[in-house]
């Protein structure tokens, strides 16, 4: 009886860890700022100027799905990295919004790709199928696409999302949650071939502390 009543009360926490959206405590708790101490970015904004972003960044890993995705598969786009993890409140209260402009940009000269930093395969799956992500995501718990952009514009926390332009290059970091989609859309948009003005101006870069 006791092992029957701890089973149950596994599923039910797993249940929890992965609710969705409309129902997700986690991600309530970070809205309303009682998040429980979790320690995030605040959502800042460094763009790089185009002379500045300095060689293209490499990469290669598997994503939940056991596929092998590298930087060469997005030459030529924009691509749209997000660095998370299914526990991360933030991560999980922006996953529609990033999902929403994924789907915007399909196609359009833009891509997204995740790098879950902490869980397994099986966790990353579960979590694209409650919040309804299509983009994959890289399985990084060695921390090979951590440390292939730890340069001076690195995710200095989770989440943070960069945006690369279409030689493969950082050209602007979010640290910290995007909360409006039209902030991470103009940074998209700004770096879309033919954007008058790509990358022609850069605010001071946030400290790289954290």
């Amino acid at each position: 009886m006791r092992l029957r009543f701890a089973a149950v009360a596994a599923l039910a926490a797993a249940a929890l860890v992965l609710t969705g959206c409309s129902n997700d405590p986690l991600a309530e708790q970070y809205r309303e700022g009682t998040n429980k101490g979790y320690i995030a970015g605040d959502g800042a904004v460094t763009e790089i100027a185009e002379a500045d972003r300095g060689e293209p960044i490499e990469f290669e890993g598997v994503d939940e799905n056991g596929e092998t995705i590298s930087s060469a598969d997005y030459a030529g786009e924009v691509l749209v990295v997000n660095f998370w993890y299914a526990g991360c409140a933030p991560c999980r209260a922006e996953a529609p919004l990033l999902e929403e402009l994924n789907t915007e940009y399909t196609g359009q000269g833009a891509s997204f790709l995740g790098v879950n930093v902490r869980d397994q395969a099986s966790t990353a799956q579960s979590f694209a199928k409650t919040f309804g992500v299509t983009y994959p995501s890289v399985v990084d718990t060695d921390g090979a696409l951590q440390l292939a952009f730890s340069g001076r514009i690195a995710a200095n926390a989770v989440p943070t999302t960069l945006v690369v332009d279409t030689e493969g290059r950082v050209a602007a970091r979010i640290l910290g949650r995007v909360t409006e989609a039209s902030i991470l859309e103009t940074l998209v948009k700004s770096n879309l071939p033919g954007a008058s003005g790509a990358g022609a101006t850069a605010e001071p870069e946030a400290s790289e502390a954290g």
